[in-house]
């Protein structure tokens, strides 16, 4: 057997288009991904569809794989000849214990390459709006473990270099140990009135600061219970972030936002949501497998009068199925229609004056193409099934630890087919809390979709009238009072 090749690829910090070009491709290509708490899990949508995904996350209190159990994983998978990405936030080898894994690699005679990430100690304060480095303010930066293997965890620096040697020290995962930092610093002739910040899940719409000085920033912390993962950053520097704090001011910043999805193709909507300063939750993911062509269909193309498209996948299934089967499209005499715009938006993009669903005349000749989620909102319409999708089961675990340590506040749902997912799928099968349902903004894109979540018992808070991307970011964007909840 072929030995394999690992790729140890720093995540970045959280925003997903902060990976690497060389990070991602790695990616794309994996066979296996073993990847932790801090690599932002929405990189694994790219991963292909048959990849094996190993969570090896470690908590503040437990870990879910110890670092030598995660060696010799890394080992066993790329013996068995396949290509293994080992997925850390954050870059591998600042605290990223890449030096261990790649020695386990190196010891068994394995090839491995290392893609360098973008660190936190870097990242999270430039999306707080402070560069580490500024001619007026400074122009030496340090990274330092906030806390090490001894007993109590408190890590033996040199303190005296630090603080009076270093004009910015960026602390790693340092909460538990603010009050033993900040004495430290102190002590060894850091000026009591330096300024701190706090930033956790920095890069994350749920970025969240917190702003003191080496007198107060433990005290600080304790009161309103900040926790990791977090960075600590201190210096004159800090100062900066009145002026540059650009992240924080995206308008739909903050918002952390559940989105049904329906389908497999990457969302125009979670991107550009994302775009605005969201973090979006898309639920589920969604596989697909080919299916045998109906070729019965096919033989009476020619009289369909109306063909309803349910996806814009389905309208490049059925254009690759007609290319495979050698049947000119010229034969086709039916009018295209769509159940969405972003279907309608596909045929048009194929050169096809398409139009929407709920323009489609009730008479004539109809085929229904979709793939296996196709409804019967049509009775006496024909379907032609051009794949059969399913569930990713997967992202299950992935899901539930997502949203148990997200606080989503918004749920958009796109279509009536969403709705049924999100339910039937979701919050029946307890991946997702009803309670969120009571919590969260719900925002139903359209007429349509309002009156299907209403008979699941949902009340939408927000019914757009053009149900596209635009009317969505507007809608969240709008300064409106916030809901209030018993």
């Amino acid at each position: 057997m072929e030995k394999g090749r690992a790729f140890l690829v720093g995540a970045g910090p959280g925003d997903v288009q902060l990976i690497t070009v060389k990070g991602m491709e790695a990616i794309k290509k994996a066979q296996v991904i073993l990847y932790d708490r801090l690599a932002n899990p929405k990189l694994l949508d790219y991963a292909p569809a048959d990849c094996e995904l190993i969570y090896c996350g470690k908590l503040p209190d437990r870990h879910v794989l110890r670092q030598e159990m995660i060696n010799d994983l890394l080992v066993e998978k790329v013996l068995e000849g396949k290509i293994v990405v080992r997925l850390k936030g954050g870059d591998p080898g600042v605290f990223g214990r890449v030096g261990e894994e790649a020695a386990a690699l190196a010891e068994n005679g394995l090839s491995f390459d290392i893609v360098p990430g973008i660190t936190s100690g870097i990242s999270a304060p430039l999306y707080a709006g402070i560069p580490v480095t500024h001619r007026e303010f400074g122009e030496s930066f340090a990274v330092v473990t906030a806390h090490d293997k001894s007993e109590n965890g408190q890590p033996k620096l040199d303190w005296k270099g630090l603080a009076t040697g270093i004009d910015t020290i960026a602390f790693y995962m340092g909460i538990s140990n603010l009050p033993y930092i900040s004495k430290n610093l102190i002590k060894h002739g850091k000026p009591a009135d330096t300024p701190v910040i706090l930033i956790q899940w920095g890069t994350f719409s749920r970025q969240q600061t917190l702003e003191g000085t080496l007198s107060n920033i433990a005290a600080k912390a304790k009161e309103v219970n900040f926790t990791n993962p977090a960075i600590t950053l201190v210096g004159d520097i800090v100062s900066l972030r009145k002026k540059l704090n650009w992240f924080e001011k995206k308008p739909l910043f903050g918002k952390q936002i559940l989105l049904a999805r329906t389908g497999t193709d990457e969302s125009e909507l979670a991107k550009e949501l994302m775009e605005q300063g969201a973090d979006v939750i898309e639920f589920p993911k969604w596989k697909k497998v080919t299916v045998p062509v109906d070729r019965a269909v096919i033989s009476r193309i020619s009289a369909y009068e109306e063909i309803l498209f349910t996806s814009p996948e389905s309208v490049r299934e059925f254009l690759r199925i007609l290319i495979a089967e050698r049947i000119d499209i010229r034969r086709v005499k039916a009018n295209f229609y769509g159940c969405s715009t972003k279907s309608v938006k596909s045929l048009n993009e194929k050169g096809f004056m398409a139009k929407l669903e709920g323009e489609m005349p009730l008479s004539g000749k109809l085929l229904v193409v979709g793939d296996s989620d196709i409804t019967s909102e049509y009775p006496h319409a024909e379907k032609f099934i051009t794949s059969k999708k399913m569930i990713d089961e997967q992202f299950t675990p992935i899901f539930k630890r997502v949203i148990e340590e997200a606080s989503v506040n918004t749920i958009i749902l796109p279509s009536s087919r969403a709705v049924k997912t999100i339910v039937e799928e979701g919050i029946i099968k307890e991946i997702i809390p009803q309670q969120l349902l009571k919590t969260a903004r719900v925002v139903s894109m359209g007429v349509r979709t309002a009156n299907a979540s209403e008979k699941y018992g949902i009340i939408p808070d927000k019914v757009l009238e053009a149900p596209d991307k635009t009317s969505v970011i507007n809608c969240l964007a709008s300064k409106e009072p916030e809901l209030s909840f018993v």
